[in-house]
């Protein structure tokens, strides 16, 4: 594969410009049979959201450090990042990669662990114009596909297909980790002892962040049945130790936590991706002072690492917090200035290495409040909001976080409602787009308990009525809020959007 690919195809720019010589007939047929093969291609991986070099990155680190068993797979997800980022000859690489290791260590079970491997060669093959290559890769899973009794002519939904996507979901972020749990439980549906299934389906469960009980019964938490489940096949992978211990921590199991955190630093003393979860537990659970010193020497080792930093100046933050319960001296004052320089330089440098990291910048900002350096706050605000690599997650962040310093610190409502309608607007699932439209919720009440007509109180209504789909009762508050209000251009437009779409 690694030689099969001229330069010229290889500066190819993907599907809209390809060669002249290619037969648009034939590059459609073609992508009629692409469409149907399982592989990253084909798994609606939303991709104008991710964070590329963090991406590449940890898939680099889970080759590098033996976290998987089957190493085609992080090799086939950076053959599709590198494909989408236009690095077609980076892409070829990967997979060839991925066709060594199938070779070597998969001879037996090729025609399994073959299909999504296949299926990407297929594609990127056909992204650079390549198109008999790319047939000659269909033709492949073609013939490893009459093995299987319930496949289709390209490709057959076994447990190594569902346990690879179920691994690729999760690398693609938090909107995919409810698909990838439920790929990864019919993986083990078919294969209950395999390791990187179970150990795949319980980082799904960690980060799905299952609702605990009040109080929480940890042999009713599922997912803690499942990492033990993950370790007793595993014992000594100190990331599902990690996870656990944080799962424990959060179900007050402090010595259970910390007991798990002891055996990963002395199986992982010098990881520093396993030291920063280690630190985090050991700051949930009290031990900022072994936070901190475990951090900085993993910080000698990586001195750029954003998380290393982040979580430093998190360790610093407790201790400022812990220093405002104690009573005031003037060491008391002094300590504080000393914290909080500590934790400017920590959240900055986190942020400046790893812009994406927006709970570090966020961090940065609660610091400056906290200094009543409000000017700081505000040009820090700006900057972001003028990024426009900013994705979304973040920015629905961004627009709550800056709402609520309108709202409690700049005493100005009505910006807060600005940038929470913003925030709600972005139609992000998460825990801030719940608490968003609960607070505006509460505005909106406590308006029209004042006073039973206020236009801005309507219009939240209607905003959040029109995102539920409710288009005729949005309609009505939307009329109601203009006959308060009746030049509002928010409204108006609203309003005509609601009746355009009829």
């Amino acid at each position: 594969m690694k030689n099969a690919v001229t330069e010229e195809a290889l500066n190819t720019i993907p599907d809209s410009t390809f060669l002249l010589t290619i037969s648009d007939t034939a590059r459609d047929s073609l992508k009629v049979k692409l469409l149907q093969l399982q592989c990253h291609f084909t798994w609606d991986l939303r991709v104008e959201n991710v964070e590329w070099d963090d991406l590449q990155e940890r898939l680099n680190y889970t080759i590098e450090s033996d976290l998987v068993k089957y190493k085609t797979m992080p090799y086939n997800a950076l053959a599709f990042v590198n494909c989408v980022r236009g690095n077609y000859e980076e892409a070829f690489n990967n997979l060839w990669e991925a066709e060594e290791i199938l070779r070597k260590n998969h001879e037996s079970e090729i025609e399994k662990w073959s299909i999504v491997t296949y299926g990407n060669a297929a594609w990127v093959y056909y992204h650079v114009g390549e198109l008999e290559e790319a047939q000659s890769y269909l033709d492949k899973l073609e013939r490893n596909c009459q093995q299987f009794p319930d496949a289709s002519r390209y490709t057959a939904m076994i447990p190594e297909v569902y346990g690879e996507k179920g691994w690729a979901l999760l690398r693609f972020g938090w909107k995919y980790y409810k698909e990838a749990s439920e790929c990864t439980e019919k993986a083990l549906a078919a294969d209950p002892e395999n390791i990187e299934w179970n150990t795949a389906h319980a980082t799904a469960m960690f980060r799905i962040k299952e609702t605990l009980g009040n109080p929480p019964v940890p042999k009713d938490c599922k997912v803690v049945k499942q990492l033990h489940r993950a370790l007793a096949l595993s014992p000594n992978d100190s990331l599902l130790k990690v996870m656990l211990a944080l799962r424990l921590q959060e179900l007050k199991q402090k010595y259970g936590a910390y007991r798990l955190v002891e055996e990963v630093l002395q199986n992982s003393p010098d990881d520093p991706y396993i030291i920063q979860y280690a630190a985090r537990v050991l700051r949930k659970v009290g031990s900022v002072d072994y936070a901190l010193q475990i951090l900085k020497k993993a910080l000698n080792i990586k001195p750029n690492s954003a998380l290393l930093h982040h979580q430093i100046g998190l360790c610093y933050n407790n201790r400022l917090l812990a220093l405002k319960r104690t009573p005031h001296s003037y060491y008391a004052c002094e300590e504080r200035q000393r914290l909080i320089e500590f934790c400017k330089y920590h959240f900055q440098t986190a942020f400046d290495q790893k812009p994406s990291l927006y709970f570090a910048i966020l961090n940065l900002v609660e610091i400056y409040k906290e200094c009543k350096e409000y000017s700081k706050v505000d040009e820090i605000y700006k900057n972001l909001f003028r990024n426009e690599d900013c994705n979304r997650l973040n920015r629905q962040l961004l627009h709550w976080d800056y709402g609520k310093y309108q709202l409690q610190v700049k005493n100005s409502p009505l910006n807060a409602i600005h940038h929470f309608k913003e925030c709600l607007k972005l139609k992000v699932p998460s825990k801030v787009n719940e608490d968003c439209r609960a607070k505006l919720e509460q505005i909106a009440e406590e308006r029209l308990d004042e006073y039973s007509i206020d236009s801005v109180a309507f219009g939240i209504k209607g905003l959040i009525l029109q995102l539920d789909g409710r288009k005729s009762k949005a309609i009505e508050f939307y009329e109601r809020a203009l006959e308060c209000d009746g030049h509002n251009e928010e409204f108006q437009s609203a309003l005509r959007e609601l009746q355009q779409a009829g």
